[in-house]
């Protein structure tokens, strides 16, 4: 199995139409949407409902009325505001159990939730794994990987090779989550001085784990001064630069569409673009195979 994540260093790059590009160029792969915060990967892909299922990742405080004495407690004792008139206002609660500590009566206990829910879809590139996490809700590295594994018993179970992971913007939790074990990380910039700033914070992440990284710069066009000086911040850090993608009028039309680029418009010079550097990167991935570090995120 080969897995290559697509990432950003901050949102709106064009990450997500690269990967509905790139899968549609392909076959024999499984997509993960790990942007389990903001998935659309699926409103471009569409597909068929396979699975559907609640997601309980955080703990939440529950007080049972018939133990409850009502001293007030665990209200005074809560930090976050989370118990009023003896009630557990779940969107502010954030499973600390210092409410089940204090209570003198045992009436406090604590239950894992429903915050999100995952789901599967067969799409007409292979089946997809996204999920979606409640506003408020937290964990959602621990969600990330979950999808991460469903992603790879698919490929197993189907008999396909490669995963293809759309990965969130940024450097925290859910990304280091979507990073885990890949072979190859793509990172999609822009040429502003926030995209280079974000990308150089993304390509350090990526060298932390010894995880190989090459870059591509969209809408490079916009900005040739500045994309000049990503790839030569690139070349000092010995990042290959894989393609730049120039800006293209069609990707509005597209994604107004939902669709995905180059099944409305495989000639247009975005799409064209988007074909090479997927051919390029799935060869150099299989080549850099079980280069990653695998981590255990339980």
């Amino acid at each position: 199995m080969t897995r290559i994540a697509v990432m950003s260093g901050k949102g709106g790059t064009g990450k997500t139409t690269a990967v509905a590009s790139m899968a549609w160029y392909s076959e024999g792969l499984v997509l993960a949407d790990c942007d389990v915060d903001a998935a659309n990967l699926a409103l471009t892909m569409r597909g068929r409902l396979r699975i559907k299922d609640d997601y309980r990742g955080a703990f939440k405080a529950v007080i049972d009325d018939r133990l409850c004495v009502e001293c007030g407690k665990c209200e005074v004792n809560c930090v976050f505001g989370a118990i009023s008139e003896f009630q557990v206002i779940d969107i502010r609660c954030e499973g600390c159990g210092a409410c089940k500590v204090v209570c003198p009566a045992g009436a406090v206990r604590m239950e894992l939730r429903k915050s999100g829910e995952v789901f599967v879809l067969d799409t007409d590139r292979g089946p997809m794994v996204y999920a979606e996490l409640q506003p408020g809700e937290s964990n959602s590295g621990k969600l990330v990987t979950m999808v991460r594994r469903l992603a790879d018993g698919l490929s197993e179970s189907d008999g396909l090779d490669t995963v293809l992971i759309d990965g969130p913007p940024g450097t925290g939790c859910p990304a280091i989550a979507s990073i885990t074990g890949v072979d190859l990380i793509l990172a999609i910039t822009e040429p502003s001085r926030s995209g280079e700033h974000d990308l150089m914070r993304l390509i350090e992440l990526a060298h932390h784990f010894s995880i190989p990284i090459c870059v591509a710069v969209n809408k490079w066009d916009l900005h040739p001064g500045l994309t000049g000086e990503i790839e030569e911040s690139c070349r000092r850090l010995g990042v290959m630069v894989v393609g730049r993608i120039p800006y293209d009028p069609n990707v509005n039309k597209a994604m107004k569409a939902m669709h995905p680029l180059p099944s409305l418009f495989p000639n247009s010079p975005a799409a064209l673009e988007l074909h090479r550097i997927w051919k390029e990167i799935r060869t150099g991935a299989m080549e850099r195979k079980g280069s990653g570090v695998v981590l255990n995120l339980e």
